[in-house]
């Protein structure tokens, strides 16, 4: 593993774009900055729609959810900043009413809340929310939120160790990719695609195409990012975010291109990867001070690394 100082390290890309998903599997929201919590961006996967046995439910099987936009107030991307009792988060579906979400209600508790490997309990949004996601869905829906009061949720212990938790998101709290690795399945493409297909957290720019790939410790700004594991892909990319319609592409690329048999030796060879997921260091000593933003032009620097991809942890 390759290793340097920050100081001593170039700069190896900028930061190009920041996404935050505040409902998991719903539209992102593109930011400029955004406030950094050990579980992620301040409101990413916060929420979840879920089934009638409290299973979450996904663009797997509800495509449809790539068309529900969110709108929340421009100061909630401010440090600190606490909502008041008139602070929504607002939803705005095709052929559906704008739904307002208010930020600081008491909720009632929902037991036995379940994504992917975990189950707890977590924040019933109401009745009105329910029927709305139900109503646009056509299948009974409840909107959940994320109980920080009394859940934690783990990343998974095999690829990192044991303070880093996330939210609702798959599995890890950050996800980067770099444009010039889309620019490079791009080129490989009939029809170019966004990068809103990919959904990732952080999105830098200036390195060569999958070098993220290798990296196994950065800093963006001041803060240090530990790169925790390849990141494997699902059907969501070849559904496209604007129509909710789905396609062969470009998963087909993908796995001719980016399959474990082709950039790790053969192993994991049904799986194909995109991207890196990510935690913040947050113990780190540079996470005590204040003023906690990512930032759109941070530099990002490499301070180890693997040399293939076929040593990366995935």
């Amino acid at each position: 593993m390759g290793a340097g100082a920050s100081s001593s390290a170039s700069e190896a890309a900028k930061v190009s774009g920041i996404f935050v998903y505040p409902i998991k599997s719903c539209r992102g929201i593109s930011l400029s900055r955004a406030p950094l919590t050990p579980a992620g961006l301040r409101w990413d996967r916060q929420w979840m729609v879920v089934n009638s046995k409290g299973r979450a439910f996904t663009q797997r099987v509800e495509p449809k959810l790539a068309l529900v936009e969110i709108e929340l107030p421009t100061e909630a991307f401010l440090e600190d900043w606490e909502p008041t009792h008139d602070s929504y988060m607002v939803l705005k579906a095709p052929g559906m009413q704008p739904l307002k979400i208010c930020l600081s209600k008491q909720h009632e508790v929902t037991d036995a809340v379940t994504v992917w490997e975990w189950t707890g309990s977590a924040f019933d949004e109401g009745a009105e929310a329910s029927q709305w996601f139900s109503d646009y869905l056509g299948k009974p829906c409840q909107l959940v939120r994320f109980n920080t009061a009394s859940e934690v949720r783990q990343v998974d212990p095999d690829y990192v160790g044991g303070h880093h938790k996330t939210l609702f998101s798959d599995g890890y709290p950050f996800l980067l990719i770099s444009q010039d690795s889309l620019d490079a399945l791009n080129e490989l493409l009939k029809e170019p695609i966004p990068i809103n297909r990919f959904r990732p957290n952080i999105l830098i720019e200036g390195c060569e195409p999958f070098s993220e790939d290798l990296w196994t410790e950065i800093k963006i700004g001041r803060f240090t990012f530990l790169g925790v594991k390849l990141c494997a892909r699902c059907k969501i990319p070849s559904i496209n975010q604007e129509t909710g319609i789905g396609g062969p592409e470009p998963n087909e690329t993908l796995m001719k291109y980016r399959s474990g048999k082709v950039i790790r030796n053969g192993k994991n060879k049904n799986q194909f990867y995109f991207g890196q997921n990510v935690v913040w260091n947050w113990k780190d000593s540079s996470a005590k001070e204040s003023g906690k933003i990512l930032e759109v032009g941070d530099p990002v620097y490499v301070i180890g690394k693997v040399t293939s991809a076929a040593e990366a942890a995935a």
